[in-house]
């Protein structure tokens, strides 16, 4: 009996070849700037010393207070938060999708001295990340381009594992060590094989996770599955009722601003807070006010997100999934996870560590995988060429 030759597997690794080729270049891409977000905080904090301030033990300033400060370095433009953490400037945004600006002002919150002005449109970091995101295209066009090549990239990694998978325990032996003093091309073979089979199961977490950040229907599919069959709500902005009532709006105006009353309030019910606490100042008649409350600096998932009435200063309940974080059902917290998880910040820095190396690696793929491509061509060719010439 004649052995098919065209089997599953050669099947599968045909399919692993041509996505490889199909999507090597945006995959290489991808890794690359991985690499260079994977410690964006730590690469900050350690170049740009306006955004440290020595602790003082006098008040702060309020946020409208730092606000009015920071409003007449950018006049004509609206404030999007104002931001504080113990131990570091002041941090106001300027942000807005309509008027395409995001710009942000660090300011001492003890003394109001402002710190540094930045155009984040021009910032090193920024740019990277419209990079990974959209390729500097459209986030309509670019998005899913890029999201379709992690989509295959995905499938890569799961062919590559039904490739690697050794035929017999003899065979297995060489699969989970580089033998570094062979030729050029089993090196580069081994480092294709090996390497990407130790960091496989990182690398289909980043590829899983920027998928839930690159297509709404994966991202809708993967909650369904984590909360059981129910469907994800989608954020909606809360508004301020009050906002109807002329005599509640003018008792307001009579008072100190709603976002410092809040603000000072949020401050007196946590004593020693550490972490991360950003107002929302309202920006219309009839927005709420947010207090976003982080107490773990460096993630994202465990804040508290709070919205209030402007007018009455009564907190507001919200079904969707940003709201305080001891409310939020098992898949609200998966998927507010989800970036934390990409970058490898839910690990702390052995995290951060894991995805350099896991984009490393997937940068480095499509690069082993294209010379083990080529390096097999020519092989067939000069076979060719001989059997011609014979």
């Amino acid at each position: 009996m004649v052995k098919n030759k065209k089997n599953l597997r050669h099947w599968i690794g045909q399919i692993h070849l041509w996505l490889g080729l199909t999507s090597g270049l945006f995959v290489c891409f991808l890794g690359i700037t991985g690499c260079i977000l994977a410690f964006q905080i730590e690469i900050e904090n350690a170049t740009q010393s306006y955004r440290f301030v020595e602790v003082q033990n006098k008040p702060l300033l309020r946020p409208s207070q730092i606000q009015q400060i920071t409003d007449k370095v950018l006049p004509n433009k609206e404030a999007h938060s104002v931001g504080y953490q113990d131990g570091k400037s002041a941090i106001v945004t300027y942000y807005s999708l309509t008027d395409t600006y995001f710009w942000t002002v660090f300011v001492n919150p003890y003394t109001g001295e402002v710190l540094k002005v930045k155009d984040m449109s021009k910032d090193f970091f920024r740019q990277v990340i419209n990079g990974h995101y959209y390729l500097w295209l459209p986030p309509d066009i670019g998005q899913p381009i890029l999201t379709t090549a992690t989509m295959m990239f995905a499938f890569l990694l799961i062919s590559g594992l039904v490739l690697w998978w050794p035929k017999n325990r003899a065979a297995s032996k060489k699969r989970f060590t580089i033998k570094w003093n062979a030729k050029w091309r089993r090196v580069n073979y081994d480092l294709h094989n090996v390497v990407g089979f130790y960091l496989t199961w990182i690398m289909i977490f980043l590829a899983l996770t920027g998928m839930v950040m690159g297509f709404q229907w994966f991202a809708k599919s993967t909650y369904w599955l984590a909360s059981g069959g129910k469907e994800m709500i989608p954020f909606t902005e809360s508004v301020s009722k009050s906002a109807t009532n002329p005599e509640l709006v003018a008792l307001a105006k009579g008072k100190a601003p709603a976002q410092d009353i809040l603000w000072a309030k949020a401050r007196a019910e946590r004593p020693g807070f550490k972490g991360n606490m950003d107002v929302h100042p309202p920006h219309a008649k009839d927005a709420a006010i947010e207090l976003a409350i982080n107490p773990e600096p460096g993630t994202y998932w465990k804040a508290d997100y709070l919205f209030y009435d402007q007018y009455t200063l009564e907190e507001m309940k919200v079904d969707h999934m940003f709201g305080k974080f001891d409310e939020a059902s098992t898949a609200d917290k998966i998927a507010r996870m989800n970036f934390d998880l990409h970058v490898g910040a839910v690990l702390g820095l052995p995290g951060k560590i894991m995805a350099f190396c896991g984009s490393l690696v997937a940068a480095s793929l499509p690069i082993t995988g294209f010379l083990i491509w080529r390096g097999r061509k020519k092989k067939s060719r000069a076979k060719l060429q001989l059997a011609a010439a014979l």
